[in-house]
């Protein structure tokens, strides 16, 4: 996997670098390293993240329950 890619998942995710560092209980300049391609991103590390990532594009957030906008009032115009 590339950082550019690595990047990519984390925003398809919608993680941050920090996030993930959390999931996986790491250090956070690890991530960083990762993101900048200044270190290797691990293999299995990669695959999670392609399919997770694949997952939450072929299964996007629905759209149905949200609430329309209320207009905005005078006074907030």
């Amino acid at each position: 996997m590339t950082s550019d890619r690595f990047r990519e998942c984390l925003t398809l995710l919608r993680w941050s670098q920090r996030g993930l560092a959390e999931a996986l209980a790491c250090d956070d300049r690890i991530v960083r390293r990762w993101a900048s391609g200044d270190a290797e991103i691990p293999a299995d590390l990669a695959a999670w993240l392609e399919t997770l990532a694949q997952a939450h594009a072929a299964a996007p957030a629905p759209t149905t329950w949200r609430r329309r906008r209320r207009p905005a009032s005078p006074v907030e115009a």
